[in-house]
């Protein structure tokens, strides 16, 4: 008689999809939750730096794409909150735990937008980072996860396109319009490719992910797929990526590069980013702020199931 774990097992085997009702090892429950809810966390403090620029942005056009894709971000986090509920984990519950500091977001969203070409620049290098990590999770082995990644992942190209028009246009600009692309691609350059996690030999949960199919690729692989794709646009925009060990190498048919400084990562994964604090006491801020709206939204269902019992 065929048990439970060697239908999971088998499904897994087969690339085939794990739906909520089905049943799964406790330990592949857990960390479809580390994963999904760090996800959904990235997506809603993701949209703290540059929604740091809505105000300012230089024309009513750029302001009405900055805040279309802020708006996405808040979807993304929301479709990722509904699949993570699936796994019976309420969306208060993973609030309550991010902003208690037990569960983390992506270490990017900790460093500050100082100029209006961060703008461009984190949708050129921060979501084309997130689309080679992400077009992957399309084909994860959790059903409900593999599903919302579809549409994130044709916005987040989108917002890719975006910040590499703007950067474009800034660059067919003045002369401090160019130095100020090449001072913001020089800050976002290293943290991008820390968005990817540490080194394969030392990231402890991507072999048994790996296994399970909630990842496709490594962490090096993702790294190193990001980098051959950046460069050749890097020098189409005309700036110049601040690695010196940066060269195309005929016999691996990648290109090399030098390694990120991998104590500041896990100095910013700790709590000790530039941003780390103001992004929490923001997100806080605004969970305390809305406990209005949660508490009329609650009311009022509560008074329409009186209503339909009546």
């Amino acid at each position: 008689m065929t048990t439970l774990q060697e239908q999971f097992d088998a499904t897994v085997a087969h690339s085939d999809r794990i739906e909520p009702r089905d049943w799964m090892p406790e330990g592949y429950r857990k960390t479809l939750v580390r994963q999904i809810a760090q996800h959904a966390h990235s997506e809603i403090i993701g949209m703290q730096p540059e929604g740091n620029w809505l105000t300012r942005a230089p024309s009513l056009r750029r302001k009405a794409i900055l805040l279309a894709k802020v708006q996405d971000e808040a979807g993304h986090g929301l479709y990722l909150y509904s699949a993570c509920e699936t796994l019976g984990v309420s969306r208060l519950e993973l609030t309550e735990m991010l902003l208690a500091g037990a569960q983390k977001y992506s270490s990017i969203f900790n460093y500050p937008t100082l100029s209006y070409a961060d703008v461009g620049t984190i949708g050129w290098l921060v979501d084309g980072a997130a689309i080679c990590n992400q077009v992957p999770l399309c084909r994860t082995s959790y059903g409900p996860y593999g599903r919302a990644m579809v549409r994130i992942c044709k916005e987040e190209s989108f917002h890719q396109r975006q910040g590499y028009e703007l950067l474009t246009t800034m660059m067919r600009g003045t002369d401090e319009q160019r130095a100020m692309v090449q001072e913001s691609v020089d800050r976002f350059w290293w943290p991008a490719l820390m968005m990817f996690g540490p080194p394969d030999a030392d990231s402890p949960n991507t072999v048994q992910s790996m296994e399970w199919g909630i990842k496709r690729n490594t962490n090096d692989d993702l790294r190193q797929r990001f980098v051959d794709m950046s460069v050749p646009q890097a020098e189409a925009l005309g700036v110049t990526l601040p690695d010196p060990a940066l060269r195309w190498n005929d016999e691996r048919g990648h290109h090399d590069f030098g390694e990120p400084d991998w104590e500041e990562f896990m100095a910013v994964v700790k709590g000790n980013g530039p941003c780390n604090a103001q992004r929490i006491a923001h997100r806080r801020r605004a969970h305390d702020d809305g406990a209005w709206v949660r508490e009329a939204a609650l009311a009022f269902a509560e008074r329409s199931a009186e209503e339909s019992r009546a």
